[in-house]
């Protein structure tokens, strides 16, 4: 299974979704980074369950516990492991889909393959599998910020057809936090619980956009061809659960334009090489150009909702199924720590590798 991911900066993620637990091996960090578990724990209350009205209410309090690889507040340059422990677990909420597919789940598709599954909230499935990614993107954060300064700010753009458009190098990371629906603009994110709220009574659920930015990057970042930057960044968050698009810079909307209105012209400032507009989203040829990385995640629906839908069990009988369990009826208040942290794994992978080739 691809449990690995990163060539320097390389993380590994463990656990299924009602397991003893969860979390993440980082190895490749370098020595005598300073990071603190409280910088740990504080992205992990941003990914938690239980926070807030539009989220699942399953009250896990994700507690990071750090095994390995940091002593005295610093990283020793050895495997970093850190663990998070399931509490708030009801496998039992989950007997009923022991021998059912749920639709648009990988119930079906891993059973098949591997000729076993957990059934008890998809296992490794789960979107619970992100919090060893979000543990591990916390110390790629802080790598980020000690080597580059480099600043990553995430929000919810929009949920179902409620979208807030806001400038991407004016979102301040406090106005995201302020909402509960992780989106900046007051007005929108109101509309945007109503929304959710009204759906989770209908037992129904919805999806929406993640942008986000990444400031202060380098000139250099990512590699011709197969590992170029752009190319990496879809492969991690098209990797996240429930995403089913991806886009850098202007995306499909620059597909409406000329090249003439495309192109980023190029000026001197200051003794840099900048561009006056920023269509190409802060990659060019796969390298970052050192304007502001732009990209946005699209998020499906959640699958699991509690209208009667139709299905099959394993004997291919046909059935019906009105899923039970604790469930968030938008993934995207919660995703928008997830995008941070695979943004910060991506961009610590390639610093590294940065450095170690241009020194």
């Amino acid at each position: 299974m691809g449990n690995t991911f990163g060539k320097l900066f390389r993380v590994t993620t463990f656990g299924e979704s009602h397991g003893g637990a969860v979390g993440a091996v980082i190895d490749g960090c370098p020595p005598r980074l300073a990071i603190a578990r409280e910088e740990i724990q504080l992205e992990l209350d941003r990914r938690r369950p239980g926070q807030s009205s539009v989220t699942t209410p399953r009250d896990e309090t994700d507690q990071v516990q750090i095994l390995s690889g940091i002593f005295e507040g610093k990283t020793l340059g050895t495997p970093i492991a850190l663990l998070v422990r399931n509490q708030d677990q009801r496998p039992e909420a989950y007997d009923h889909l022991k021998d059912v597919y749920r639709p648009s789940h990988a119930d079906f598709t891993y059973e098949k393959k591997y000729g076993i599954r957990d059934h008890r909230g998809g296992g490794r499935s789960s979107a619970r599998e992100t919090v060893g990614r979000v543990a591990a993107g916390a110390v790629a954060r802080k790598l980020l910020a000690e080597l580059h300064q480099v600043e990553i700010v995430a929000w919810v753009r929009r949920i179902h057809d409620l979208e807030a458009i806001l400038d991407p190098a004016a979102v301040q990371r406090e106005a995201v936090e302020a909402q509960i629906v992780r989106c900046p603009d007051p007005e929108v994110a109101a509309r945007m619980v109503e929304r959710i709220h009204q759906l989770k009574e209908q037992g129904d659920s919805v999806g929406g956009v993640i942008e986000a930015v990444a400031r202060r990057l380098p000139v250099g970042l990512g590699e011709p061809v197969f590992d170029r930057l752009e190319a990496e960044l879809a492969r991690a968050m098209l990797s996240l659960p429930a995403v089913k698009g991806f886009e850098v810079g202007s995306g499909f909307a620059g597909t409406y334009l000329t090249g003439s209105q495309h192109n980023d012209p190029f000026f001197l400032q200051d003794g840099n090489v900048r561009t006056r507009s920023n269509h190409s989203g802060g990659v060019q040829g796969g390298i970052s150009n050192g304007e502001d990385l732009h990209l946005k995640v699209a998020f499906k629906p959640t699958a699991t909702i509690a209208r009667a839908q139709e299905t099959v069990d394993r004997q291919g009988r046909s059935t019906e199924l009105a899923a039970k369990g604790r469930h968030d009826p938008c993934v995207l208040p919660r995703a928008v720590p997830i995008v941070e942290a695979m943004m910060a794994l991506v961009l610590a992978d390639h610093l590294l590798r940065w450095r170690a080739q241009c020194g």
